[in-house]
């Protein structure tokens, strides 16, 4: 038998917990919110099963008001009961809640089980096994029976660290990337686009302080978005158009508690695991957690979710003025760039906090990356659009071929004709819509509403103060967590730079040739261009009859790829100096007037991203967005799409 610990929350509700240990049996100190305390030098490997016994006291626990809380967190989102919804599931107390309110929410709304008899319609459960344990497959199984009585069916992945398994210092950072990536394959092939996950209350009070002590503006300090968008490496074609997946990402726990996410545990009598890694004080989300233990009162508590609330209406009001200016004032080509029309922005009239988040969003754009870009770029942006005359003017912004690919970028995936594709409905566009349609019933339609605007962590807080939200016992309290928080920081930042090694030259997109992309195929480059090209028997009317042997640009025999059909093949790269000085050359001969030179960008910056088609040697075969193409039989196209929408796709601070 495993030892008993009893446990008392401050509400007097009693819950009898069994404590089930793969190593010798250990006696835990109670901990206010229900946990096992450990030492930062006794933190055992596995992980720690509870069993919540049932006895008369659960029944006083409230589970209807948590149906309901739930169920109109889920309205807000947009969510309707016949939509497909995956869960992010860890088998602790918040994630275990989050299957109970799920599977609650669902038969409420009389979607009754699949075909199987077992599992409630609708709803998968993804367990991710990270494999940095020796029993970390058992707990995953074990986690799995458990969801499964509950009535969800759920999907097991085991990480596959293919550059070997994170080290100490990028730990949980690896860990979080590599299981987001995980819960979108499982999406993807399930044709599920919504995501839960657990975050709750007590998360953004951790990530407030982690934010302040970094010194965050307001807009971080908002912490998680309700709702948001996240948008999958992969493209895929259906219904005669290509479609980038995406799942919407939302966080119906907000509004609860870490003690509410136990008591709705034993208030249905359900198991949960706790993880002895979330006590390391080697992670600085841990050891804020276990400070704000000791501080979270009533009072304190309340005050601190007072002042993240004013900052999300403050989020909620800046992203209001930018997808407005951004409707207003950019145009977006199809050869990948975005311009911005200065006069119709005019800069001059927007706050710094509205017009530095506007930058930001046209530079994840151009970039393509997931995650918003900040730092020098985006401060050089601001000041140039800051300082030059508006007046007909007009501003290019795109990506530049030199800058490092990001780690997880995917530079080229091709498709072949018969591959299978994932074919999803519309049901996300119109998830988003009935979201849209809720949040614009509550918009911050006055500057008035957001009352920490253009304000870092210190301006906020002192504001706060100022108007009573926080009281000075609140704020004194605040800061101490926050100081404490950075002394780590800056010990840690210097034990890395200490022992950093410089690092190898990074890749990057000019540097990137393909890999052979056959006739039929289809590729997906730089997270933006679908290329296609096939040979046709019919002679295009708009390919080049001149003669480019006698271009010092082009050495050796003819490079037309329907010479020898039994080799045809062509590589993608973006535009280098010499093509686009080529086709400067070939304006000047007969013909030229079969492609559209008109359509390259004006910059060099900008013609130095589009993509072209090289044969095995690297000469010029065509360039699909203006037309342009040395073979008569060759059809070769260039679509612009994508990954990532202009505006970084829908997301929500409600």
């Amino acid at each position: 038998m495993a030892r008993g610990l009893v446990l008392c929350s401050q509400t007097r509700t009693i819950a009898k917990l069994s404590f089930f240990l793969s190593y010798p049996k250990l006696w835990f100190k109670p901990h206010r919110h229900h946990r096992p305390c450990y030492g930062p030098h006794n933190i055992p490997s596995a992980r720690v099963f509870c069993h919540c016994v049932n006895s008369q006291t659960l029944n006083l626990v409230d589970m209807a008001k948590y149906n309901e809380a739930f169920s109109r967190r889920m309205a807000m989102a947009g969510i309707k009961h016949h939509n497909s919804i995956a869960l992010g599931v860890s088998g602790g107390p918040d994630s275990m809640a989050l299957c109970v309110l799920a599977a609650s929410w669902k038969t409420e709304g009389l979607y009754g089980v699949d075909n199987s008899g077992k599992f409630i319609d609708g709803l998968l459960a993804i367990i991710v096994d990270h494999g940095l344990r020796s029993e970390s497959k058992d707990e995953a199984s074990l986690v799995g029976n458990r969801v499964s009585e509950i009535g969800i069916r759920c999907k097991i992945v085991r990480c596959d660290w293919l550059n070997g398994k994170p080290k100490q210092g990028h730990l949980q950072e690896s860990a979080r990337d590599m299981r987001y990536k995980i819960f979108q394959d499982v999406c993807m092939q399930n044709q599920i686009s919504v995501l839960l996950v657990a975050h709750h209350a007590d998360d953004q009070a951790e990530l407030f302080i982690l934010r302040s002590s970094r010194d965050s503006g307001v807009l971080g300090l908002a912490g998680m978005a309700f709702t948001s968008q996240v948008f999958s490496s992969h493209t895929n074609f259906c219904n005669n158009d290509w479609k980038n997946h995406s799942v919407l990402l939302v966080r119906p726990l907000l509004d609860f508690s870490k003690e509410d996410m136990y008591k709705i545990c034993q208030g249905s009598n359900r198991d949960w695991v706790e993880d002895p890694t979330n006590r390391s004080p080697l992670f600085a989300r841990n050891r804020i957690r276990a400070s704000l233990g000791n501080l979270l009162s009533g009072t304190f508590n309340s005050e601190l979710q007072a002042v993240i609330s004013a900052c999300r209406r403050t989020r909620i009001y800046v992203d209001q003025i930018c997808n407005s200016l951004i409707k207003q004032s950019i145009t977006v080509m199809d050869q990948g760039y975005a311009v911005i029309n200065l006069k119709t922005l005019n800069p001059s009239k927007i706050e710094d906090i509205c017009l530095s988040k506007f930058i930001t969003l046209v530079l994840q754009f151009v970039s393509q990356r997931q995650r918003p870009i900040r730092g020098s770029t985006s401060k050089l942006l601001l000041q140039y659009i800051r300082t030059i005359p508006c007046k007909g003017f007009e501003a290019l912004v795109c990506c530049s071929v030199y800058c490092p690919l990001p780690s997880n970028a995917e530079s080229f995936r091709t498709f072949s004709n018969v591959e299978e594709k994932h074919c999803f409905s519309d049901e996300l566009e119109q998830i988003i819509a009935n979201g849209r349609s809720y949040s614009n019933n509550n918009l911050v339609t006055d500057s008035s509403q957001a009352q920490f605007l253009d304000m870092r962590s210190q301006s906020v807080l002192d504001e706060a103060r100022r108007l009573d939200v926080i009281s000075e016992s609140t704020y004194r309290n605040i800061i101490s967590l926050q100081r404490e928080e950075v002394s780590h920081f800056k010990s840690k930042t210097d034990e890395v730079a200490s022992g950093c090694e410089s690092k190898q030259g990074t890749e990057h997109i000019a540097a990137f040739l393909s890999e052979p992309l056959l006739p039929g195929q289809t590729c997906y480059f730089m997270n933006r261009f679908i290329i296609s090209w096939k040979l046709s028997k019919e002679i295009s009317s708009n390919w080049f009859r001149g003669e480019p042997l006698s271009l010092s640009y082009l050495q050796g025999d003819c490079h037309c790829c329907c010479v020898n059909e039994d080799e045809m093949v062509a590589k993608v790269r973006t535009m280098i100096d010499a093509d686009w000085l080529y086709l400067a050359e070939l304006t000047k001969w007969p013909h030229s007037d079969n492609f559209e030179a008109t359509r390259l960008p004006l910059t060099v910056a900008a013609r130095k991203s589009m993509p072209l088609l090289v044969d095995d040697h690297g000469r010029l075969l065509s360039i699909p967005s203006i037309g342009f193409k040395h073979c008569p039989c060759m059809k070769a196209s260039t679509v612009f799409k994508p990954r990532v929408p202009l505006g970084g796709g829908h997301s929500s601070f409600l």
